[in-house]
């Protein structure tokens, strides 16, 4: 199977690490092939490409790539959002999604078990499934205008709960 996926110039040296270190890594761990030109190209095995598929996301998508092996574990899972094309209204939701020096983002982070990604157009977020989609209902909720306090009220109730 050949997977082929685009992602930010500017995460391409994230990616390939010093020496190339972090790509071999990853090659090594999912027992793929990548080649990085224009795009990023991965061989293997079907499931071991969507391994390297989602790591390789997930670095393309702001997280550091030991954050971004956490993929290697079969129950986990990446999720991506899209944040609404008006730029004004990006860069707002941005600030309420990490909050004062990342109050919010590691707030939902604690809650849910999980890690969250700001970045580009985008929120990620790497967990386990039923965390991930916790932490979703969390970010979508924060993104509708729901007050912080109320966020956290839900998350904890559904985490006890």
């Amino acid at each position: 199977m050949i997977k082929t996926i685009k992602i930010p110039h500017e995460r391409l040296p994230v990616l390939i690490g010093k020496n190339g270190v972090i790509k071999r890594q990853i090659e090594k761990q999912t027992k793929t092939k990548i080649l990085i030109e224009e795009e990023v190209i991965i061989e293997g095995d079907s499931l071991n490409v969507l391994t390297a598929e989602n790591i390789v996301k997930a670095i393309g998508r702001g997280f550091s790539p030991v954050k971004a092996k956490i993929l290697l574990k079969e129950e986990t899972s990446l999720a991506i959002m899209e944040l609404p094309k008006n730029e004004n209204t990006q860069k707002r939701l941005k600030a309420r999604l990490i909050g004062t020096s990342g109050k919010c983002r590691r707030n939902i982070e604690r809650l849910t078990g999980t890690q969250i990604s700001v970045y580009g157009k985008t929120v990620s977020i790497i967990g386990g499934y039923d965390n991930v989609d916790l932490a979703e209902q969390g970010v979508s909720k924060i993104i509708k205008g729901m007050s912080h306090r109320f966020v956290y009220k839900f998350l904890e109730g559904k985490k006890n709960g």
